[in-house]
């Protein structure tokens, strides 16, 4: 069998890099480079700027972008631990309903309800909740009637030829009635 000898030198930058490496400085460097450098800002958590044509911001960490959505996704996302008790919301009909109209997990609406028994003040609780169920329906009610009767008899199709649409025939005087009754279900309190 033959000797192998290494025959290779190393440079000065080869034993600077494995003097790094072995000291635990593997990121510095080991020679000078010239050329372009992009220009880089740090940010820190909870900043908000503008890069190609978009808001960026820094939330737990992480570069994200800022959208018009954002709101709404707060209001509709369920966290990962209840924002009132610090517990974990399990995914679950319960936590997602509580959610939906709490904002917090389905054991604190339950000691809150509780809580309200004991102290004599959970009839008039749901009542309220009651009341704003049935005024946002009635409320659903209106606005429907109304954009039903505000549909123009007339309208011009693709063509431009303006072609006449009759309804059902429904009198005004009943729908200004029907609109008088539900204001007065919605004055009536559960």
């Amino acid at each position: 069998m033959s000797e192998s000898n290494l025959r290779k030198e190393f440079s000065k930058r080869d034993v600077q890099r494995m003097r790094n490496i072995i000291t635990g400085n593997a990121g510095s460097a080991t020679g000078v480079q010239s050329g372009y450098t992009k220009q880089s800002q740090d940010y820190q958590e909870g900043d908000v700027w503008e890069e190609d044509g978009r808001q960026w911001t820094i939330k737990n960490g992480i570069k994200q972008t800022v959208t018009k959505y954002d709101a709404l996704k707060h209001l509709v996302v369920m966290p990962l631990t209840c924002p009132n008790c610090g517990r974990a919301m399990k995914i679950n009909r319960y936590n997602k309903e509580m959610w939906g109209i709490h904002k917090k997990c389905f054991d604190c609406v339950i000691e809150f309800e509780t809580r309200l028994r004991q102290e004599g003040k959970f009839e008039e609780y749901q009542s309220n909740i009651m009341n704003a169920n049935k005024d946002a329906l009635l409320d659903d009610a209106i606005n429907a009637i109304d954009n039903w009767t505000n549909i123009k008899e007339t309208f011009v199709n693709e063509a431009g030829d303006v072609e006449s649409w009759m309804g059902s025939g429904v009198d005004k005087q009943e729908i200004i009635k029907l609109k008088e009754q539900i204001k007065e279900l919605k004055n009536q309190q559960f």
